[in-house]
């Protein structure tokens, strides 16, 4: 059952967190350019994913279960981080997008919402190294 978990797991925090960061990342250049149609794009991937993002925790929680590491450390920090991942785009990325899709100071709103998108991607990757090596775990690298 682990297996199955696992795969579900990783299959999620590709086909849900994959885009996100994706459409996160190109969002401040489609809002430079005056590219509204894309911009809204974007904004609608982001919003809609961060949902089905969801199903990578949720899998996440099954799969510590049935491999017994609910209380390593490194899983606590993953926990932690993706926490800290999913406030920075609940309550700072998707808000300034959608700011800036009603054009709402776009300067001061613009540098900002490009920086909270590479702290969120770079959490992401840290969760990721955390979830692949797993420092302390006798299966680590």
């Amino acid at each position: 059952m682990s297996k199955i978990l696992l795969s579900v797991h990783v299959l999620a925090a590709i086909l849900a967190v994959g885009p996100v960061a994706v459409a996160a990342s190109m969002f401040p250049a489609a809002v430079r350019r005056g590219d509204v149609k894309s911009a809204t794009l974007l904004h609608r991937i982001c919003r809609v994913y961060a949902y089905a993002a969801i199903a990578v925790p949720v899998f996440g929680f099954g799969v510590a279960g049935t491999m017994h590491v609910m209380g390593d450390p490194w899983l606590l920090v993953s926990i932690g981080l993706t926490a800290v991942a999913a406030a920075v785009l609940a309550l700072l990325i998707l808000p300034r997008q959608k700011r800036l899709l009603a054009d709402e100071s776009p300067a001061d709103v613009l540098g900002r919402l490009a920086m909270l998108t590479g702290v969120f991607n770079l959490l992401w990757a840290v969760v990721t190294v955390l979830m692949i090596v797993r420092p302390g775990s006798s299966t680590g690298a």
